[in-house]
């Protein structure tokens, strides 16, 4: 796999109207695989840090993200921000390379791995969010026994249980509402959160068709698309209009260097 081949699968995902180059710097990094210059739209790989064209595909599609929110975001971008919204998009992209047959998370390569994954799942993932399930129960119906007997609910949770107060309060929540503790008690905190019981039922929904979380909390705060074509071209225009200026100014700080030399 070399530099051309890399930037064809990364087109085949997803395309891009910012144009974009992919660097092997033939080097071994310690501290990162790669990394994303937005001035130059260059994504650099440290190609000696791979054992497999799969692992280089990875780092180039994380790389690839920054490129994309770059294009989408222009003279706000910020540069190497791993928020919630990257990280949804870089999986979103993970998700279409999987499906085109680019890349592979590769379980199936490991049957122990798989073997050991069931066993999280099952015995820890869904055994603890059934466990908070019930704790959140049980605290509730301690507040209500501390009413009874003129105690300070706060007093006994900081005191009497020693547990945060925060921590209480997002247990009694996620069991208030009915979601299936095979996802997971941080996931479950997520779906609690969404007070919608139709959109919580859709990002259950979505974490079950094995969608990550940050893509699940994205989708469950993003509006929908406008329907009408009118305000799907003005959309697209401004994106075009907003890639040619950078493309233009790029072009003349070209110019400029040619001619300084």
């Amino acid at each position: 796999m070399n530099q051309d081949s890399v930037k064809e699968l990364l087109l085949r995902i997803e395309n891009t109207e910012l144009d974009f180059s992919v660097v092997f710097t033939g080097k071994k990094s310690k501290k990162v695989n790669g990394l994303y210059k937005p001035d130059s739209r260059e994504i650099l790989l440290h190609n000696r840090n791979f054992d497999s064209d799969n692992q280089l595909i990875y780092t180039a599609i994380h790389e690839y993200a920054h490129h994309l929110i770059n294009e989408s975001q222009g003279e706000r971008y910020t540069g190497r921000v791993h928020n919630t919204d990257f990280w949804a998009r870089f999986h979103g992209l993970l998700e279409k390379a999987e499906a085109d047959g680019i890349y592979s998370i590769g379980l199936d390569t490991s049957p122990e791995l798989a073997k050991l994954t069931e066993e999280i799942r099952s015995e820890y993932l869904e055994g603890n969010g059934r466990a908070m399930q019930q704790f959140g129960r049980l605290l509730v119906k301690a507040q209500q026994l501390c009413l009874e007997a003129g105690i300070r609910y706060e007093d006994y949770i900081d005191r009497v249980l020693k547990i945060p107060r925060s921590s209480a309060k997002s247990v009694i929540k996620v069991s208030s509402v009915e979601v299936n503790p095979a996802v997971g008690y941080d996931n479950m905190k997520m779906l609690s959160g969404i007070s919608s019981a139709e959109k919580r039922a859709a990002a259950e929904q979505q974490l079950a068709a094995g969608h990550s979380p940050d893509m699940v909390k994205v989708s469950a705060r993003r509006n929908p698309e406008p329907e009408d074509p009118r305000e799907r071209l003005e959309k697209e225009k401004r994106r075009l209009e907003k890639t040619i200026s950078m493309l233009t100014s790029r072009l003349e700080q070209v110019e400029r260097s040619l001619g300084e030399m």
